[in-house]
């Protein structure tokens, strides 16, 4: 195949999505260039003709390291043939797997301090417990949609500090939060946690997530018990999941822990990524987070969901939580990128805080890949329509 140069999506990328043409069922296929391939066409494999990753995913890393070679092999060699390939702009993009859990992290340290900043301006930003333990919520399996979905402003209680009681009404203070997704292939048993010298042998691949959230909703709710109905209207993925052995070039250290963790989270080689993503609001660039600066590695984060006992399934996700870095233009969230609304960011010429009904956001991404250049992401975007309560 050729492959246009430069592309994000060359050989040493090759994610995986599930697609379809027409009235055809969905099916697995990996992105090259600016077309996508039948894999259950190139390798004679029906388990690539469901319309879901997971059939594949519970396979495990051995399969995953063959259909892999396989198909770089085929697609770098062999003449590929030609009723397995579809240009892009052809087909329809899925979701890519069955979500069976989700789990959404805080394990960003610039952003938790920001945020600890906002809301606990005479208090220290960190809480006690936030160096020894990656924090995070359970989020709700079944509003997990793929880019392009519309999401609609979400309604709840919200109580503002002058007001005598709460009212019910549309949120207005919609927001994101630019994150990197991780999907289970194999899962693992009921009281059997997994280290963190496992996590390849468990999970499949990255994404890129958007955790909208409606602040204000979320300021009134989430005592004592944390995020609910601010979090659990949308949660947006993007359709090409980029598989582990692709981001062998991107690992890096992570930035330092100190104190130093419990020997449950201890990491013997670190899971840190060298990821860079870009966040555009209307079509323009506001935003920069480095998924490098992160605190806790995803290693960690799993080692951590699964330390007091809990099972994993194939398709279970976790995110990352906000990805920011040290500086204002490195922002994953506009509440962080606005200090509140009080800091506005120039969109298109207006001034902005928060989102509007017919905004759009996309979040993209890249990392080094092993040929030398950069391997991509794609997309994951999402229109806000108006409130329907």
């Amino acid at each position: 195949m050729e492959i246009p140069d430069g592309s994000q999506f060359g050989l040493d990328n090759l994610p995986y999505g599930v697609f379809s043409v027409g009235a055809a069922s969905p099916r697995v296929g990996v992105r090259v260039g600016d077309s996508v391939v039948d894999l259950a066409l190139l390798l004679a494999d029906d388990v690539f003709a469901a319309p879901s990753l997971n059939p594949f995913m519970a396979q495990g890393p051995r399969r995953w390291a063959w259909a892999r070679a396989e198909t770089q092999a085929l697609l770098g060699g062999a003449r590929v043939p030609e009723e397995a390939v579809y240009p892009l702009p052809s087909v329809a993009l899925h979701l890519p797997f069955e979500v069976a859990d989700y789990v959404d992290f805080y394990a960003s340290e610039h952003h938790a301090s920001n945020l600890g900043r906002i809301f606990r301006p005479d208090a220290a930003p960190l809480m006690p417990n936030w160096k020894h333990l990656p924090v995070g919520y359970h989020g709700r399996a079944g509003t997990v949609v793929v880019s392009g979905t519309p999401v609609v402003r979400p309604c709840g209680q919200r109580k503002q500090p002058g007001d005598a009681l709460p009212t019910f009404g549309p949120s207005v203070r919609l927001d994101i939060e630019a994150e990197l997704g991780f999907v289970v292939g194999v899962g693992s048993a009921l009281g059997t946690p997994i280290g963190t010298g496992d996590f390849a042998s468990h999970v499949f691949g990255a994404f890129l997530l958007n955790d909208w959230s409606a602040r204000d909703i979320q300021a009134w709710e989430y005592v004592p018990l944390g995020p609910h109905l601010g979090k659990s209207f949308a949660t947006s993925v993007s359709p090409w999941v980029v598989p582990l052995a692709a981001l062998a070039a991107a690992r890096v250290p992570l930035p330092g822990q100190d104190p130093e963790p419990l020997p449950y989270l201890r990491e013997s080689a670190s899971w840190g990524l060298d990821i860079d993503l870009v966040v555009t609001w209307n079509g323009e660039e506001v935003s920069r987070p480095p998924y490098r600066t992160m605190y806790w590695s995803p290693a960690q984060m799993l080692a951590h969901m699964t330390a007091g006992g809990a099972s994993t399934r194939t398709g279970d996700i976790f995110g990352s939580g906000t990805i920011s870095g040290p500086s204002r233009s490195e922002r994953g969230a506009f509440l962080e990128l606005t200090w509140s609304g009080a800091e506005p960011v120039t969109v298109h010429g207006e001034q902005r805080t928060f989102l509007l009904d017919g905004d759009e956001v996309a979040i993209t991404a890249t990392a080094p890949g092993a040929d030398g250049g950069r391997i991509g992401f794609g997309e994951v975007s999402g229109r806000i329509l108006p409130a329907t309560c």
